[in-house]
């Protein structure tokens, strides 16, 4: 990776074409300066390639116009954006795996994960990035550490969740979960299970990435290795969003995932 770049950006993408472009315009100026972003389709029946190549299209558009407000930077947008596709739906799992992977090879220092499906704040990514890069806390032995890394709590701020139209066996059921968890997790945290996640390349190299889970519980797996190593974790609060779109989640087989992820962090720690 360049001197200039130090973040990596991956974008999980499934039949995302309504809200691609809108996330990816909504990635700051100052993040684009320094990061580099890769679409990871994961197999979709939609318009969502169409939606990409459509923002591409548009950029180049201001590159063209003299006229574009930093038009000199929408060049660098354009350089700094790919696209992946992989031909059969993988799953979640895998789209994950493909981005860290991806991001670790890039030499970057920081990978963080921005769903497409418009629920997690992209315009946020600066103000996390800012707090990963610089805080630091003790270990309650002297020793100063950094953050392995850093999630979006939907939570973290009373009644967010209902008005962002959470529907209310999500509420329940992360409530539960996450209560569940921090019974049994050394490090305690308001929301395990929001997708919005900036992870530190020191801390990823630590993991043997291809033998994580291939299914949504991929998030709450990466949180469960980094509080049974030690390291630390942090929480930012972030908007709940929730309009009329499909989830690809199941939340029964995903609750029993996060089961199985306690039952083995408290035999681990036991």
């Amino acid at each position: 990776m360049s001197a200039e770049f130090d973040t990596f950006i991956f974008v999980p993408a499934y039949n995302v074409e309504k809200t691609l472009a809108g996330v990816l315009s909504k990635i700051p100026e100052c993040v684009w300066r320094r990061s580099q972003v890769l679409v990871i389709d994961d197999g979709s029946w939609d318009g969502t390639r169409s939606s990409y190549e459509k923002y591409l299209e548009g950029l180049q558009e201001c590159i063209a116009d003299s006229q574009a407000r930093s038009a000199d930077l929408q060049v660098n947008f354009v350089s700094r954006l790919r696209y992946f596709r992989f031909e059969k739906n993988s799953g979640y799992g895998a789209v994950v795996k493909k981005g860290l992977s991806d991001g670790l090879a890039s030499g970057a220092k920081f990978i963080a994960c921005l769903h497409g499906d418009g629920q997690y704040p992209a315009d946020l990514l600066d103000q996390f990035l800012d707090h990963l890069e610089n805080f630091r806390t003790a270990d309650g032995h002297g020793k100063v550490e950094k953050l392995a890394l850093l999630q979006g709590s939907r939570h973290a701020n009373a009644g967010g969740a209902k008005a962002g139209r959470m529907p209310l066996h999500k509420r329940m059921g992360g409530a539960f979960l996450t209560g569940l968890e921090n019974l049994v997790f050394r490090q305690k945290l308001t929301d395990r299970h929001s997708g919005f996640i900036l992870y530190s390349a020191e801390f990823l190299r630590t993991v043997d990435i291809q033998k994580l889970s291939p299914s949504f519980d991929i998030d709450l797996e990466l949180i469960s290795v980094a509080d049974a190593r030690g390291f630390a974790m942090g929480e930012l609060p972030i908007p709940t969003v929730y309009a009329d779109e499909k989830s690809n989640l199941n939340v029964v087989t995903y609750g029993l995932r996060c089961i199985r992820q306690v039952v083995r962090r408290a035999f681990a720690a036991s």
